[in-house]
């Protein structure tokens, strides 16, 4: 293998994961530091989040249906 694949077979899925993960803490402290209660909260995750959701959806729908 080269260095190349070793990196994006190893290192981008948990990179991409970490970086998801970040995006979760910055959405969560977006709503604290604007004091958006619970209601507004689960909104900010469920709008803002859903661009990383369907990022996930496309990524196990590639690999099902053996597209890429």
């Amino acid at each position: 293998m080269h260095a190349d694949e070793i990196l994006s077979t190893y290192f981008l899925p948990v990179g991409l994961a970490f970086f998801m993960g970040y995006m979760l803490f910055i959405i969560w402290k977006l709503g604290k530091d604007s004091k958006a209660g619970k209601f507004g909260m689960v909104i900010l995750f469920i709008v803002l989040g859903f661009g990383m959701f369907g990022f996930l959806i496309k990524t196990i729908l590639v690999e099902v249906m053996g597209i890429g």
